[in-house]
């Protein structure tokens, strides 16, 4: 369990610390015609399958918790970054004049309008983010890279049908759980008045 929380946030912790900056990046105006294809890339690792990715990616990196942790990383990065491009680009342009109009810089209008209220979406991209890392970190057992995906693996090559169901429950249960903790945070951190 513990190995598999530790690939599930680490992981997202990359996806955050990469996608939240390019996606705010890719909505400012000098940088917007190179968003479709950073995009594509973000959609290749989505459309991969991820049992492809996983070894594909073992390929490269001989550590197997490394290895899925890029993988994962590569999986999760298309809902964080999309949904905080459609978070900023979904801010009323009249909000965001009359912070201009206010003699606001235009670091001052992110952090001050934009940002704020693109909250609410950028968190509805994360909590997706999180799910998905927790049910693909499964995968990482056939790479040697840990997890609770050890059980069903298990279970499978021993015909220990107890022991894969109940991997895959536990996978189930902490996807719901940090599926429950995100619509949480989502709640406490949307800015109030919205």
């Amino acid at each position: 369990m513990q190995q598999h929380l530790s690939l599930t946030f680490v992981a997202a912790a990359i996806v955050l610390i990469i996608a939240i900056p390019l996606g705010i990046l890719l909505t400012r105006t000098a940088f917007r015609r190179i968003a479709g294809p950073v995009l594509a890339i973000a959609n290749f690792g989505q459309a991969a399958p991820a049992v492809g990715l996983v070894v594909l990616i073992a390929i490269f990196i001989p550590s197997g918790y490394w290895a899925s942790i890029v993988a994962l990383v590569l999986y999760a990065a298309l809902p964080v970054l999309r949904n905080t491009m459609i978070g900023i680009q979904g801010v009323d342009a009249r909000l965001v004049e009359a912070g201009r109009g206010m003699g606001m810089s235009n670091l001052a209008v992110l952090l001050k309008v934009e940002l704020p209220l693109a909250v609410p979406v950028m968190l509805s991209g994360i909590r997706t983010a999180l799910v998905l890392v927790v049910g693909t970190a499964a995968l990482a057992a056939f790479i040697n890279g840990g997890g609770l995906g050890l059980l069903i693996v298990t279970g499978v090559n021993l015909y220990l049908y107890n022991v894969l169901i109940a991997g895959a429950l536990l996978i189930a249960l902490l996807a719901l759980f940090i599926d429950w903790l995100g619509l949480v945070v989502e709640h406490v951190a949307r800015p109030k008045g919205l």
